[in-house]
């Protein structure tokens, strides 16, 4: 029986000798390479608390429909980009965006929401909110709508997304099993 994640019966799901080899994989390469050529011990897993993830989802579902307010769940998803914190000595770029300066130089994750448009060709594409322009050459979400951020102050430069997870080091790996 299938039980990888591409499995439509049983989404969501992956053998665990699948799950511990790419965890693995990715330590004895790219950790690896990471910590040797930067001389130090990056992150290795980031977690998110459940609420946190489910506020982000609920945003990204009501952001869409102020825009369209027919879109679809099934045309929602989240991009999940890999990005690295700044070096210390340039924390001030943080400020905006606390997070404990011991996360310094560690990679993380930044989830932008997408959304499901066809090109100029009629081919579907999932679009990154904030950046991608509509057919007027507005943004498909948030700075659509006007000048105003998040919270109603004026920020042309306010954006969806979302990274303040916890990272692992240099929080404890207690409750880790993989």
């Amino acid at each position: 029986m299938n039980t990888e994640s591409n499995n439509p019966l049983q989404p969501g799901t992956m053998s665990k000798s699948l799950i511990q080899a790419l965890i693995d994989n990715y330590r004895q390469n790219h950790l690896n390479v990471i910590n040797t050529a930067l001389g130090t011990q990056d992150a290795h897993s980031i977690w998110f608390d459940l609420p946190k993830l489910k506020n982000f989802i609920a945003t990204i579902e009501a952001e869409a429909a102020k825009v369209n307010p027919d879109v679809s769940t099934e045309d929602l998803g989240i991009r999940f980009y890999y990005a690295a914190y700044p070096k210390e000595d340039n924390w001030s770029i943080m400020d905006s965006h606390p997070v404990p300066t011991e996360y310094a130089g560690k990679h993380t994750l930044v989830m932008i929401p997408t959304l499901k448009k066809a090109d100029e060709t009629g081919e579907f594409h999932d679009y990154d909110f904030n950046q991608s322009p509509d057919i007027d050459g507005k943004p498909l979400a948030l700075n659509a709508r006007s000048a105003k951020g998040i919270g109603g102050e004026e920020d042309d430069d306010t954006g969806l997304g979302e990274n303040n997870g916890q990272l692992t080091p240099p929080k404890n790996s207690f409750g880790e099993l993989y």
